[in-house]
């Protein structure tokens, strides 16, 4: 696992940097970064959604019937199924100067193409994470795969199958999910490095909440899952 995080890093290099100037721009811009997935991708929507580092400007894109937690092969099927992406991106509203990054391993499904497809027909931005392998060797259930649909790819390099352990006969240690992570957090701190970012801090230290609250009411406007009350 590790050698393989030094291999992403090396091998995703000229993407994470072309990832930062679009991510930042809209960041800087006043926009708000669009996050989705399905399945266990939405691990990733989870990590950079509200969470002590992350950035709050962004937009979680989620329904209830592509979550596991919510019926383990019913979300298989979901994301398997047309139609459903396209009311989830209506309904989170983007706009112009927006930015929408979506975590697939395969890549193959409708969902998270058809989610690249309704961001891109919006003449949004989309940056794929997404395993080059596994693509390769999915079945095309959109007809097309994220990689041709997204605006730039960032390639976890996940083998198909995402186990790796042990070498000879992987049957374990899943690594898409810790790929994506790595990624993700090397994108974030190349965006530091270059801007102020608007940052969570922990609601676990002493004046965290305090610290969010002014960053809860700037974007809470947009982002319905960051107002006190989600409901209407």
């Amino acid at each position: 696992m590790r050698e393989h995080l030094g291999r992403v890093e090396r091998h995703n290099t000229d993407a994470l940097e072309q990832a930062c100037a679009l991510v930042l721009g809209a960041v800087t811009g006043g926009g708000l970064v669009y996050l989705g997935g399905s399945g266990h991708s939405l691990a990733m929507v989870l990590e950079g959604f509200f969470r002590a580092g992350g950035l709050a400007c962004v937009h979680p894109l989620y329904t209830p019937e592509i979550s596991p937690l919510h019926g383990a092969w019913p979300a298989t099927e979901t994301e398997r199924r047309s139609g459903v992406a396209a009311p989830v991106m209506a309904a989170a509203k983007p706009r112009p100067g927006d930015v929408v990054v979506i975590f697939s391993n395969s890549g193959a499904n409708p969902y998270p193409v058809e989610l690249a497809a309704a961001a891109r027909s919006r003449g949004l931005p989309v940056i794929a994470f997404v395993s080059g392998p596994s693509m390769a060797v999915a079945p095309a259930r959109a007809g097309v795969k994220l990689g041709e649909v997204a605006d730039l790819v960032i390639d976890t390099l996940v083998p198909p199958g995402d186990v790796s352990y042990p070498a000879g006969e992987p049957r374990t240690a899943a690594l898409s999910s810790l790929a994506c992570v790595y990624l993700w957090n090397l994108l974030l701190t190349r965006m530091a490095d270059r801007a102020e970012l608007p940052l969570w801090v922990s609601a676990n230290v002493p004046g965290g909440d305090e610290r969010n609250a002014e960053l809860l009411e700037r974007y809470s406007v947009r982002v319905p899952a960051l107002r006190r009350s989600v409901a209407g």
